[in-house]
């Protein structure tokens, strides 16, 4: 909740913080995909922290981070300064997203297991309504740093209230991977950072901004490649660690089958698509239309209603459908719903339309998170339950950088879609 609050009210403060900073809207996508390249790239670390440290320390020391994170958001002087922000809360993040599932698996089992995770996704899709609502209704009356500076007491409260958890075992002989975390850190930033610029710097040629290019071809995509081959090191490096019997930063048992595979990817890909959806469509009603951070969150809030409700219904089909027929049919709902708003999104677009497209939508997204994170949760051991939250949270915060870096490039009141 603490994490959704914050990610949620970032893209209703766009039109505010274009404003007050004389910036590009671009700029405050640029801060989403540091902030979602910090998570991602140090997930994997958190949760070896976690082993070594205890999970519940490694919660109250990232969830104090967070809270300084937004004290430092909600007063920002600079696009500089909520850049370091933005990227302090990714760190923060990293160390929570593992902590909690180990947290939750410790203290749940079987189907109690089951719901408590879906709870868990609820809880996040629950927030995000929240801050989309708050950050509209605050931001269009007092202005965008209410609406992080309101995340300030709420982590108070969660920093007070884990002295009532129970602290979970560490785990003995837990050594550090410091290679891989490097090659985990410096992939997935090579990889975000690449399609980040990919608008400015060309997709394949390098365009005339480039600050450089190799043999013509754009920087960015060979930021991209790079990265790729960082992955497949590190995937190489980690093997070896397990066959000289060291502790590895990620336990590959977790996507050793091609079903939790298969769930990675399309966890990435349902991630994407949303961080799109729901960086593009408030920059296209406050930038485009015009339009005020309140009117934002009226229209995206019916999306965020029914990512919740998705995640908690879904649930209840485990007995009538498979994992499979689930996100099959997940899948089929998004793509009805991409189409009907690629029909409807224009300039004077019916609100009810739209509204129905990303209601769509969000019912497949909810659907999918959840179940998708059940596959894995429930495939995995209780010993990888980490890896499985820091797989998990790397994966999706990846892709949620390359999500919002499908970036629109503003000239005067016009404004060019590009991914």
């Amino acid at each position: 909740a603490q994490m959704s609050l914050n990610t949620g009210a970032l893209p209703i403060s766009i039109g505010g913080i274009v404003a007050e900073f004389n910036t590009a809207p671009t700029t405050v996508g640029t801060v989403i995909v540091a902030h979602s390249i910090a998570v991602s790239g140090f997930t994997m670390l958190a949760a070896k922290l976690g082993q070594k440290f205890g999970s519940l320390n490694v919660y109250r020391t990232a969830t104090a981070l967070l809270l300084v994170s937004m004290v430092m958001m909600t007063f920002s002087s600079s696009v500089a300064m909520m850049l370091a922000a933005q990227i302090i809360a990714g760190l923060a993040s990293a160390g929570i997203i593992p902590a909690v599932l180990v947290l939750i698996a410790n203290n749940y089992k079987g189907r109690q297991q089951a719901t408590a995770i879906g709870v868990l996704g609820a809880v996040q899709a629950m927030a995000a309504v929240i801050a989309f609502f708050l950050a509209g209704v605050v931001g269009s009356h007092f202005g965008w740093r209410y609406a992080f500076g309101l995340t300030i007491p709420f982590s108070a409260v969660a920093l007070l209230l884990s002295v009532r958890l129970t602290q979970v075992p560490k785990v003995d002989g837990v050594k550090i991977d410091a290679v891989g975390a490097l090659l985990a850190a410096a992939a997935v930033f090579l990889i975000g950072a690449g399609v980040n610029y990919f608008n400015d710097w060309g997709v394949m040629l390098a365009s005339a901004w480039a600050p450089f290019s190799v043999l013509g071809v754009s920087p960015a995509l060979v930021m991209v490649i790079v990265g790729v081959v960082g992955v497949q090191f590190f995937i190489a490096w980690t093997q070896r660690r397990q066959v000289r019997e060291q502790t590895p930063l990620l336990a590959l048992e977790v996507i050793n089958a091609a079903p939790e595979r298969a769930a990675v990817v399309s966890l990435m890909m349902i991630t994407a698509l949303g961080s799109a959806l729901t960086f593009l469509v408030p920059l296209y009603i406050q930038i485009v239309q015009s339009r005020t951070s309140f009117d934002t969150a009226v229209a995206m809030i019916p999306h965020q209603l029914s990512v919740l409700t998705a995640a908690v219904f879904v649930l209840r089909l485990y007995d009538s459908l498979t994992p499979r027929q689930i996100t099959r049919y997940a899948f089929v709902l998004i793509f009805v719903a991409l189409v009907l708003l690629g029909l409807v999104m224009k300039n004077e677009w019916h609100d009810l339309l739209v509204i129905l497209g990303l209601v769509l939508f969000g019912l497949g997204q909810g659907a999918l998170v959840t179940q998708l994170f059940n596959v894995l949760v429930t495939s995995a051991p209780l010993e990888f339950v980490g890896d499985v939250g820091s797989l998990r949270g790397t994966a999706r915060n990846l892709a949620a950088g390359i999500g919002t870096s499908c970036r629109w490039r503003a000239r005067g009141r016009h404004s060019h879609g590009k991914c």
